[in-house]
């Protein structure tokens, strides 16, 4: 079959990809960045379903489609990536165009398990907003609906090991808090198969069927995170209980906070719980969907990535506390007269030390709030550590007496060095 994918970029359509290429069919793979392929049976165009909400625009794409596979989705919204857009509106004009289109046969949406009539989140609501319209159309489709997806390289399980590799886990709320994860090399058999098997659709249902994928197991949350513990060779996880009240204070700050795993539809979705009938995925993959206790294939790599997820941002955010706490203390905690006095000894002009003074608190505050708020750090770890090389280097030779004082205020300057070039190697470029 040649066939549609949409998100090919993302971290499910990119293993869809290579299972549809595995089956032996073509793939149109539509992304908002396109990249050229060397692979004949992949073919790049242009689609950015932010800005794509004509059917006109899709129908004009579907020429020599044999079936669609929709798999654009965001958890988050951000700028002009809003779920009316992304799940809604772009993917209503995409069902359309399948439906006046004589050449697809098949339609295959990838929703979410909750998207249905007690969906309450915006997520779930804008998905079962397209999950709906599509069911209206008179075009074959099949809307499968995953419980939470693991993948070694997916952005949801990098969080959930890192969080079951800290010293402890909340536990927020007293909700049951179920969920049935399933492995994503499962998910996308599942809809491989369903191209090769395509399930007879309840004629109760008319055109549409909608098709949960779930693991074998459904289990509280915290319990899901003991398991990866457990795989990735670690001990007890060790359960803090947060009341509700707090929970849900806890949520609305989430919001607030960018990047933060908790906000309140995120603590709706988990007290609502996320869980299915296994049978159909096993029916489709040929076999039961693995337990998660076979998720983590390399367990030292595994637990050394996830204690590397919450340990960076540590180190991370202490180094930004020592130049902030420099700042400030150079500012007029410590007295400056003494300061001045210090900058005497090491050869700066009596004219230049307010400058310098102040001056070097402001630029020691710059790279504090850059750790904190910069997307991008790598030049400013080569400038602290650049800074700090120097002023080693000066006071080791002006100021002999802290090279060798009890405490080794200089000395110490050797970790933090170390620690600053870690973090350099380990900033993504």
């Amino acid at each position: 079959m040649r066939i549609l994918l949409t998100g090919a970029s993302g971290f499910i359509g990119q293993h869809l990809l290579q299972a549809l290429l595995a089956e032996g069919h073509q793939v149109v793979c539509a992304m908002r960045k396109p990249k050229s392929d060397s692979d004949p049976r992949i073919t790049t165009i242009h689609a950015d379903f932010a800005n794509d909400t004509e059917q006109s625009t899709w129908l004009a794409r579907l020429s020599g489609i044999d079936a669609v596979i929709n798999t654009v989705g965001i958890f988050r919204e951000s700028g002009s990536q809003t779920f009316e857009r992304l799940h809604t509106e772009t993917p209503r004009a995409l069902f359309a165009a399948c439906a006046e289109s004589h050449e697809v046969q098949m339609v295959i949406q990838l929703s979410a398990l909750g998207a249905d009539h007690e969906a309450q989140t915006r997520y779930h609501l804008s998905k079962k907003a397209a999950d709906d319209y599509l069911a209206s159309l008179p075009v074959r489709a099949w809307i499968v609906q995953p419980s939470l997806v693991y993948g070694p390289e997916g952005a949801s399980a990098r969080a959930f090991r890192t969080l079951a590799s800290m010293p402890f886990t909340l536990r927020f709320g007293s909700a049951p808090q179920l969920v049935q994860p399933i492995h994503i090399d499962d998910l996308v058999a599942a809809i491989a198969g369903l191209l090769r098997h395509r399930l007879t659709i309840p004629p109760e249902q008319g055109t549409a069927m909608r098709v949960p994928l779930v693991g074998p197991q459904a289990m509280p949350f915290t319990d899901y995170l003991a398991a990866l513990r457990k795989a990735m060779g670690m001990g007890r996880l060790h359960v803090l209980p947060v009341p509700g009240p707090l929970a849900r204070l806890a949520a609305k700050a989430g919001r607030l906070l960018p990047g933060a795993l908790l906000d309140e539809d995120a603590l709706s979705m988990l007290d609502r719980g996320n869980t299915g009938d296994p049978s159909l995925a096993t029916r489709l993959i040929g076999h039961p969907p693995r337990p998660v206790s076979q998720f983590i294939t390399n367990p030292g790599a595994e637990r050394t990535r996830a204690k590397l997820g919450w340990l960076l941002p540590v180190l991370r955010y202490s180094i930004a506390a020592v130049w902030i706490l420099t700042a400030i203390v150079s500012y007029g905690l410590y007295p400056v007269e003494d300061s001045y006095a210090l900058l005497a000894r090491s050869g700066i002009p009596e004219a230049l030390q307010p400058l310098m003074l102040y001056g070097a608190a402001t630029f020691d505050l710059i790279l504090g709030l850059g750790i904190l708020f910069l997307g991008r750090r790598r030049w400013l770890w080569l400038a602290q550590l650049a800074l700090i090389g120097f002023y080693t280097v000066v006071i080791a030779f002006k100021l002999p007496e802290f090279l060798l004082h009890p405490y080794g205020p200089l000395t110490k300057n050797l970790p933090m060095l170390a620690a600053i070039w870690l973090l350099y190697e380990l900033e993504e470029k």
